[in-house]
């Protein structure tokens, strides 16, 4: 049991948690394991939030839907928060105001895993999960015992809860997950880039930058902390962190870098594979494995090592994935991109026409950043969903726009008529699912269901 965990048992007070989903089922469930008490809460009403409170109240908790008690909350001992709650909610108002401490999920389960187990540490705009995936991936094709948890899909406090943390942990962090992180001390941290995002959430970029710098909070002269090279907003976000900084870029020649004559992965003056070794799509997943490899150097692999992992790795669900050729057109299912920079690095990867199915709930940013990389090659961009009016007003002056509604079958189905024999049709929303889907995996999902029946 984790000391802060034990501290609050002994006390005898409650711990209250806000927010259901995995994350607050998961901290609920840790906190019951060891006999703290809590009270946890959701303003959601509907079926789904009712069958988390059915379960939360298995674990021994109490559970509240519909609304949160403020006066309970403030009286807690502490309030631990998952990252889909926004930090200026009533409820989490109520405990700063009452001097209450407020924790991410993530940190709640930081502070049980074993103390054997080494933290790797992953944020930034995009590439997230493709490189949390491929860093555990290598280690553990190299015999390794790793495994991922956080952003990525599965709860760091489940991972606590039930003893299985791996002698390698590779945790992706969202900006939500890091506001409330204060334990957080990873033994390597990783900040992939940076670009506008949660804009629809955040009150200005710097603030959103301010998150993300949260996973170097704790950073010593004994950290080590890899980073992109290209960006040079990522250059002054990590210039007054300390410890040991590794730089990865497509551009130039780093501690990890790419030969574009050679076409060839490097780590300083050692080739790791060529380009066609890398089974994935896009400049962007060279970026990606070039984190990879520096971690596994740190981690003690070799070229050889690393070399043999990447040729096993397969892209990852809603990340630029090729579901399946029909009629010579390919299908692209790239559900995650829920940015316009997402979307962008995902058009960049393709080397052919395309339709582009853009959509969904609008998060801030306006679309015309596209255009440049529409023009000449977009077939037609297909805006659906609730920001469909916002695509059509912003790229409908320079490239064909068509409306596709909110029924996703008769989505694809356009998207069908409109495609010509070696064309893609990329799913690329540019914007988050919730109008249509419950999340990003749901509408991917449904995505690649309905390829594979056409």
């Amino acid at each position: 049991m984790s000391a802060l965990i034990e501290q609050w048992r002994a006390g005898g007070r409650e711990v209250a948690v806000v927010g259901f989903g995995k994350s607050g089922l998961a901290a609920s469930r840790l906190l019951r394991q060891h006999g703290v008490a809590v009270y946890a809460s959701d303003g959601g009403d509907g079926p789904r939030a009712e069958a988390q409170a059915v379960q939360l109240r298995g674990y021994g908790a109490e559970a509240q839907v519909g609304g949160h008690d403020l006066l309970r909350i403030a009286r807690a001992v502490a309030v631990v928060t998952a990252p889909g709650v926004p930090p200026d909610v009533p409820a989490l108002t109520a405990a700063r105001a009452a001097g209450v401490p407020i924790l991410a999920e993530v940190d709640l389960g930081l502070t049980a895993l074993p103390a054997q187990t080494r933290v790797i540490g992953i944020t930034g705009t995009n590439g997230k999960t493709t490189t949390t995936s491929l860093v555990a991936h290598v280690l553990s094709a190299a015999g390794r015992r790793a495994g991922t948890a956080g952003n990525i899909g599965t709860a760091l406090c489940d991972v606590a809860a039930d003893g299985t943390a791996p002698e390698w942990l590779v945790l992706e962090l969202s900006s939500f997950q890091l506001h409330d992180c204060p334990h957080l001390a990873p033994w390597l941290g990783v900040l992939t880039n940076l670009a506008p995002n949660h804009l629809d959430r955040y009150h200005s970029l710097a603030e959103y930058y301010g998150d993300k710098a949260l996973l170097f909070a704790n950073a010593h002269a004994g950290s080590i902390s890899i980073a992109n090279a290209d960006q040079p907003d990522v250059a002054a976000m990590m210039a007054p962190v300390p410890g040991r900084q590794l730089r990865f870029s497509t551009r130039t020649r780093a501690d990890g870098w790419y030969d574009t004559d050679a076409r060839a992965l490097m780590l300083d003056d050692v080739r790791v594979c060529t380009r066609d070794e890398l089974p994935l799509l896009g400049d962007h997943n060279v970026q990606n494995a070039l984190v990879a490899a520096l971690v596994a150097r740190e981690a003690g692999l070799t070229p050889a090592e690393i070399a043999a992992g990447f040729r096993t790795f397969r892209a990852i669900p809603h990340r630029v994935e090729p579901v399946r050729t029909v009629g010579e057109v390919l299908w692209i299912n790239d559900s995650k991109s829920t940015n316009v920079t997402s979307t962008e690095v995902a058009i960049t990867a393709l080397d052919r026409p395309f339709v582009l199915l853009l959509g969904g709930r609008h998060k801030g940013e306006p679309y015309g950043r596209l255009i440049p990389l529409l023009q000449g090659r977009c077939r037609a961009v297909i805006a659906y969903g609730e920001s469909a009016p916002l695509v059509t007003a912003d790229l409908a002056v320079a490239v064909p726009v068509v409306q596709g509604g909110t029924v996703f079958p008769a989505i694809l189905a356009q998207a069908a008529m409109l495609a010509q024999a070696g064309d893609a049709v990329l799913l690329s929303p540019a914007c988050s699912s919730y109008d249509m889907f419950d999340n990003y995996e749901q509408r991917g999902d449904q995505f690649r269901a309905l390829v594979e029946a056409l």
